[in-house]
Parts: structure tokens; C-alpha cells; sequence
């Protein structure tokens, strides 16, 4: 088992890398020129800035049985198909009962944003959802290791 963060844009890299470390599993971050994000206790692979870019590089590095953290929901619909675990940024996993509802979801609102509309942006990250994050992740690689 390997874990793999999609830390472009990831608020909970430095949770995710330090339960990495304390389960002694191995940990990779994955992120473009951008976001060059290097962490002690993770390998890091920079990939050239581009659009999925890093999706790509981490659903050919990802295998059955591994943990794949992102926010993106077509990233989370790949690495399903790899029968990966995924989790997002709260601690909620995507699985396969609810991945296409997400992806529908999704598309909808890049259709109201490319017609001219507005869609409700993210709210602030609060502390809450970082100790979400931390327990979900925690219990997961506890029943795992």
C-alpha cells in the first residue's frame, strides 16, 4: 500500500505526509511547477505545469490497494477504476456509489459557469475539517496497516 496526494491545491499535505510517517507507509506527493511542494517523510514528483498534468502522472503511478487523496473528482473517478482508495480533503471517501452523482454534479456547474452564471465558490477551510481530514485518514490507515 502507497499513499499519493494530490497536493496541487491540497490543504491537508502536511496531515496527510505526517499519518504517512507514524503508519510507515509510504507517501508521495504529486504536484506541477507551480506547487512545488517537498515534505520530509514523502517523495516528491514535479511534473511540467499543464492541464491534469499531475492527475495523469498519479493515476499511472497508483495500483489497487493504494490511497489516493485529491479534491478532484475525475482524478477520484480514475483512481476508483484502479480499485484505489480515495479520500478528499474533509475525510470523505469517493467510492463507487457516489462518484457519479459528484462528476454530474460537476458538469452541471462548468455548464451554468460557461453560460455566464456563477456557482457557490468554496467556503473558508476551518480547523473542523482538518481534524476530519486527520480522523478519517487516522481510522483508515489504522484498519489498513
Amino acid at each position: 500500500m502507497k499513499i499519493f496526494i494530490d497536493a496541487d491545491g491540497c490543504p491537508v499535505t502536511d496531515i496527510a505526509v505526517r499519518l504517512a510517517v507514524r503508519y510507515s507507509v509510504p507517501c508521495t506527493i504529486i504536484c506541477d511547477t507551480a506547487h512545488s511542494i517537498y515534505r520530509d517523510g514523502a517523495d516528491t514528483i514535479v511534473v511540467d505545469k499543464g492541464a491534469d498534468s499531475a492527475d495523469f502522472r498519479l493515476v499511472n503511478l497508483i495500483s489497487s490497494g493504494d490511497i489516493a487523496i485529491t479534491q478532484d473528482y475525475g482524478l477520484a473517478a480514475m483512481c476508483l477504476s484502479k480499485n484505489a482508495t480515495v479520500l478528499n480533503q474533509d475525510g470523505k471517501e469517493y467510492t463507487d456509489e457516489n462518484i457519479s452523482g459528484l462528476l454530474s454534479f460537476r458538469a452541471v456547474s462548468a455548464k451554468i459557469r460557461k453560460s455566464g452564471g456563477r456557482t457557490k465558490g468554496h467556503s473558508k477551510r476551518t480547523s473542523e475539517q482538518n481534524k476530519d481530514f486527520e480522523k478519517a485518514f487516522a481510522e483508515l490507515l489504522s484498519m489498513r496497516t
